[in-house]
């Protein structure tokens, strides 16, 4: 008799526990409405960033090669050249690199 008091409380609670972590995302909001908002607008800033990012690193890059040609043997204008065009790419892919860890968090997490 005791043996299925048991196994009954034991089952019971098992199947509370279930029960507690299968609905508590659907039974509760998983975020106040203003953190939605903020992370909505976090994602915006982050596509418009990208957006903004490409053509001005391709101006920057663009400046810089013309920065070299039209030097005309000048060794400071060369050199100035060729790290604005180093610094756009490094700046270019960093910002890729964020937007692609920001994606891999944002799948892990959610």
């Amino acid at each position: 008799m005791k043996s299925k008091k048991l196994y009954l409380t034991i089952f019971t609670c098992f199947l509370f526990i279930i029960i507690l972590f299968s609905f508590t995302n659907n039974c509760f909001a998983a975020y106040p409405k203003i953190v939605k908002k903020l992370i909505s607008a976090f994602e915006n800033i982050e596509t418009y960033i990208v957006a903004i990012s490409t053509p001005a690193a391709a101006v920057a890059i663009g400046a810089g090669f013309l920065m070299q040609k039209f030097s005309f043997g000048d060794e400071e204008r060369i050199r100035i050249g060729k790290k604005l065009i180093r610094i756009s790419i490094i700046s270019y892919v960093f910002i890729l690199l964020l937007d692609l860890i920001i994606a891999a968090i944002e799948t892990l997490v959610g």
